[in-house]
């Protein structure tokens, strides 16, 4: 099975284009979500450390954007509950998928909390400043101290780069879909 793990910076499209390669896709964006939505457990765990924002289930992620705008340390908190839960998900998502030639990794932290192997093909998704700001302004509750927040947790995007295989240009186009058929071809040449 090939791994082939999607990175970039918050709004580059990383989503859009690890479902343009037309394999499987985790999506951990989505499963946070779910997990909001549906985990009993996790809403307990982060009521117990964050009391004063999470108060009613479903979890809202307003109230946990809240927690991290007022405080740092509350990111950590919630990605000390949440990652352990989205790596179980990843697992179950990979065992189901054992016997598909290429599954995608849509993960925003896949690098920085050591989920990739090594034997993983990483592929960056580059976009220029102007676009990711443009899109992430669209975005409900767009918040810029929480993006700022974020970022400081990830790598720069120079590092992520440097760290890649690949490099598929972004340009929010049909081109986008052109790129990732070159880079898919490359890939498989070198299955």
């Amino acid at each position: 099975m090939i791994r082939i793990g999607v990175v970039g910076d918050i709004g580059a499209g990383k989503s859009f284009i690890a479902k343009q390669f037309g394999h499987p896709v985790f999506n951990a964006d989505n499963e946070v979500s779910k997990l909001y939505k549906k985990n009993k457990k996790c809403y307990a765990k982060l009521k117990k450390l964050l009391p004063n924002y999470i108060t009613s289930f479903p979890i809202k992620k307003s109230h946990i954007s809240k927690a991290v705008v007022a405080n740092k340390k509350n990111i950590k908190k919630v990605v000390k509950i949440i990652h352990p839960e989205i790596r179980i998900r990843m697992n179950a998502f990979i065992k189901k998928n054992k016997n598909k030639k290429i599954v995608i990794l849509d993960i925003p932290l896949l690098i920085e909390n050591k989920i990739n192997k090594k034997s993983d093909i990483l592929v960056f998704v580059d976009a220029t400043k102007k676009e990711i700001n443009k899109r992430l302004k669209k975005r409900p509750g767009f918040n810029v101290n929480i993006l700022k927040k974020l970022r400081k947790m990830q790598l720069s995007v120079e590092i992520k780069k440097k760290k890649s295989n690949f490099i598929i240009k972004n340009n929010f186009d049909k081109s986008a879909k052109k790129n990732v058929k070159i880079v898919l071809k490359k890939i498989l040449r070198n299955a």
